[in-house]
Order: C-alpha cells, then structure tokens, then sequence
C-alpha cells in the first residue's frame, strides 16, 4: 500500500515508537521484567486513594434521579461532571475545569490570567505537535521568501517525543551542554549539565532568524536537571529579544505534581507558553495536557484540536476539577508525589553505587522528575547496543542516543555512553532491574580489559 509523504514520515521506526512498543510487550510477556524504562507514573498509595475518592464521588448513587435528571450534590460537582462527560465541550476545552485552572493559577502565582490564557488538549504529547508545527516548519518573511524555522533547545539531551513530532522538515537546532563534575549529598561521582549561553547565542539559526521558538523541559526529561532560575531568565531574555516564544514543560515540574528537589519558581508572561500535564500526578490514562499562552496561541490551539479532536476529552478534566478548586491537588504533590521520588531517587543511586563500585558510573545530579540519567565513559559498546543486552535479560531501559534531537549523534560519543531509568518501580524491582544492569555493564568493562 502506497502512503504520503506525511504516512511515510509517521509510520517509519522511531526512538518513541520502539519505546511504547517494547513497553507494551514487557507488558503482555509471561516473562517477569524489571520495567526501568518508559514514563509510567508509579502506583502511590495517597494518590490512587484519591483519585478513586473523586472518581466515585462523580459517580456515586443519587446523582440522577429514575427520570434521568441531574440531582445536585452537595457541591455540584458531581453532577456537572457527569453531565459534562456526556457532551462534548468547546474545542478550547472543558470550561469549568478551565475556570478552576484559572483561580488555582492566580491564586498561587498572581499571573492575572483569564480563560482566554488555557486551553487543553489530549495529552502534552498532543500538545507539543502543535506548538512545534504552529512554530517550526515552513514560513513566509518580510520579503515574501520561505524560511524554514527550527525549534530551538537550549540543552540537550532532551525528551524523547520531541523529536518525531513534526510534519515536514528537521525541526530541531539543539546547543550541546556543559558537563560539570559536581556532588550530591557530600559524595563524588556525580555530574550536571548547565546551558552553553555562549554558544546559544551564537548560533547561526538563532542570529539569521531561523529559529520559531525556543523549549525546554524543567524539570528535564530523561535527566532529572533543573534549568536555574537564572538559566530560566536569560533564556525567557533571549526568547524576547529574538521574537519568539519560550515554551516551558512542565510534565514533571510546578506546580503539580512538583517533583523537583532544587530551589526553583515558575514565571508566566504573554511571551512564555506553559505546558502541564495530569500523567504525572498519576493519570496518564487520561490523556489531559494543560497550555497556558497568550489568547492568540490559545485560539491556535482550539482551532488546531477541532480539526484533530473535534474536542478534548473530559475525564481527565472532570477529574481533576475538585481537587484544583481545593488545593488538594498541590498538596498531593507537595506532601505525596514529591516525597515519594526523591526516596526513590536516592535508594536507586544507593543501589547504583554498591552494583558498579569503582567502575566509571556517572550519575547526573538528581534534582527531579522520575527518572535517573546514567554515564558509562568509554563504555566498549553503544547504549543501543546496551539497551538489547539487557531486553534479553528481562531488563528495559531507554539508550541516550533518542535524546538528541537537532544534535549529529554520530559525531558525539556522549550521545552513546548514557541511558534513562526510570524510578517508579516498586523497590524489589528497582533492586532487581539494577542488579542486571550492573551485572552486564561490569562483565562490558572487564571484558574490554582483557582485550
């Protein structure tokens, strides 16, 4: 069967494509696996707890009467939940869930925000495919030329589902990082990556004009790094000075589900579009993404979601909207799912250390989001290749070589040498996917030696 360019594009192997795929057969396999690999939420008790509160309080006994009328809780909430499930909403999407975004937002952070600034979509990854396509891709300058603009990320490696998300062209210019030795409660072996403003600036598409935009992920997905407030500032400068937008993701970072460990704080002006997400507070299921922007971007995008969705779906939303009204959804994150990672953040490196002793295990500084980011210098093999070692012994990590959008990989051995792990699992799993790991990568190096 003959497919478009843009069929062509879509179904061809990707980085993300592998990824789901080999989730989902560790999933269906009758073989235990040690799932270190993809960005499920873990299964926290205070969490689930709540979510199945809210869920059945939206559908609990009572709400309709035998005539199939609504019945008015105690709230409304329930009620206007399960009515709004039953209808679609605006393509902008749900308006009551938007309405309590709205006074949850200027409530906390005093952005003076309307519904005008919010529209959903069916998940950050939804998102991120239009605001890369609304802001990369093919344009028409002054002079009635076309131009062809990349996204610009400012420290790579960066998410693994950017990279495939656009519709024509090469999307990405990306600045490679400055890799600093640094410690982690008092101890060695530990490095961060810090944004090369130098070159940054200096970049050829940022200085001609071909950049549409310029996004960063805090905190980072697959690394755990979080952007400085001061690396924050001079990039939302540098976004203005240039005339394009600063695109923040906050999958994993504030104000929910706030798993960031180091002193940072959120900034929202009409230049800056935030993404948010309800996948990591433990509903990914839900499919729910959150775009704060100026009301131009946030027409963009409803215009966008009625070609692609018709609407957003409100599940997620009708979940969610009691617990934004409330606060509770920040204190879940502050007193639950915060906690929760950094815990397992630290018996993951814990366990790290004791598998591979004085082997040449680097761990970027873990300073939030799910996941710990993991250098083998002078590793004897790629990452890829270390990646299918441990598939076959039941372990699945993520290689670093899929995080590099906009970088020449081939030229960049760095590229090769890491890899993602996720710390969501249960601790017998973390305890036993590490062993593997460490097992495989000592036997690499050892075999190298003897060589």
């Amino acid at each position: 069967m003959n497919f478009s360019k843009f069929g062509q594009k879509f179904t061809q192997p990707t980085g993300i494509s592998q990824l789901m795929d080999d989730l989902g057969d560790a999933l269906k396999s009758d073989q235990p696996v040690n799932m270190l690999g993809g960005g499920n939420p873990a299964r926290i008790e205070a969490v689930n707890e709540l979510f199945l509160q809210t869920y059945q309080a939206l559908g609990s006994d009572g709400i309709f009467d035998k005539k199939g009328s609504d019945k008015e809780a105690a709230d409304g909430t329930a009620s206007t939940a399960i009515t709004s499930m039953s209808n679609y909403s605006n393509p902008q999407g749900d308006a009551a869930f938007i309405d309590a975004l709205v006074g949850f937002f200027n409530r906390h952070y005093d952005w003076n925000l309307s519904a005008d600034n919010i529209a959903l979509t069916n998940g950050s990854q939804n998102a991120f495919f239009y605001l890369f396509n609304l802001f990369g891709g093919a344009f028409t300058d002054e002079q009635n030329q076309s131009i062809d603009k990349s996204i610009l990320l400012p420290l790579a490696p960066e998410y693994i589902g950017y990279s495939d998300v656009h519709v024509d062209g090469q999307h990405f210019a990306a600045v490679l990082p400055h890799i600093d030795e640094v410690t982690h409660d008092g101890e060695a072996g530990f490095f961060k990556y810090r944004v090369d403003f130098e070159a940054l600036e200096n970049l050829p598409a940022l200085v001609e004009g071909r950049i549409g935009a310029i996004c960063c992920s805090r905190p980072t997905n697959p690394t755990g790094n979080v952007l400085t407030d001061e690396e924050m500032s001079r990039l939302a400068d540098i976004a203005k000075r240039y005339e394009v937008p600063l695109i923040i993701d906050n999958a994993y970072g504030m104000p929910f589900p706030n798993i960031i460990y180091s002193d940072a704080h959120l900034n929202w002006d009409t230049n800056t579009i935030l993404c948010f997400s309800l996948s990591k507070i433990g509903l990914p299921g839900v499919r729910t993404g959150i775009i704060v922007a100026a009301p131009e971007v946030i027409s963009a995008v409803s215009s966008m979601n009625a070609v692609v969705n018709l609407a957003p779906t409100r599940f997620g939303a009708a979940l969610a909207t009691p617990l934004v009204k409330d606060d509770r959804i920040k204190q879940l994150s502050d007193e639950a799912i915060k906690p929760f990672y950094q815990q397992q953040a630290n018996t993951a490196v814990r366990l790290l250390k004791e598998a591979l002793g004085d082997y040449p295990l680097s761990i970027h500084k873990p300073e939030g989001a799910i996941f710990l980011w993991l250098w083998f210098k002078d590793l004897p093999v790629t990452t890829l290749e270390l990646y299918e070692i441990l598939k076959e012994k039941g372990t699945l990590i993520v290689p670093s070589q899929y995080f590099f959008p906009g970088i020449d990989v081939d030229n960049y051995k760095h590229a090769h040498e890491c890899i993602r792990m996720s710390i969501a699992a249960d601790e017998q799993t973390l305890i036993d996917g590490i062993k593997v790991i460490g097992d495989v990568v000592r036997e690499l190096y050892d075999k190298s030696l003897v060589k």
